[in-house]
C-alpha cells in the first residue's frame, strides 16, 4: 500500500491504456510499404495526407489532371493496404 489508508498500491498508479500503441506495428510497417510505391506515387500521397492538398491543387503541382490524381491514389492506397495486410498475416 502507498496511501495513508492503504486502499491504494503502487499496482493501481501505474500504467494505463494508451491507445496509440495499438497504431505502433502499422506505423512501423508503413515506411517498407510506401517505399514499395514510385516516385509519383509516394510525392502524391505525400502531398494529400501530409500536405492536406486537394486533387486539383496536386494535379496544378504534378502537371496531370485530378481524374488521373484521382486514380494514382486508389492505385497507391489499394498497393498499400495490399502490401499491409500481406505482413499481417
Amino acid at each position: 500500500p502507498i496511501s495513508a489508508d492503504g486502499t491504494t498500491e503502487l499496482g493501481d498508479t501505474l500504467g494505463g491504456e494508451d491507445h496509440e500503441f495499438e497504431l505502433a506495428e502499422t506505423r512501423v510497417a508503413l515506411g517498407p510499404a510506401l517505399a514499395m510505391l514510385d516516385e509519383r506515387e509516394q510525392k502524391i500521397l505525400t502531398l494529400r495526407f501530409y500536405g492536406n492538398l486537394t486533387q486539383s491543387q496536386i494535379a496544378d503541382q504534378v502537371g496531370i489532371s485530378q481524374m488521373h490524381v484521382s486514380r494514382l491514389l486508389t492505385k497507391a492506397l489499394t498497393k498499400l493496404r495490399t502490401q499491409l495486410a500481406s505482413e499481417t498475416i
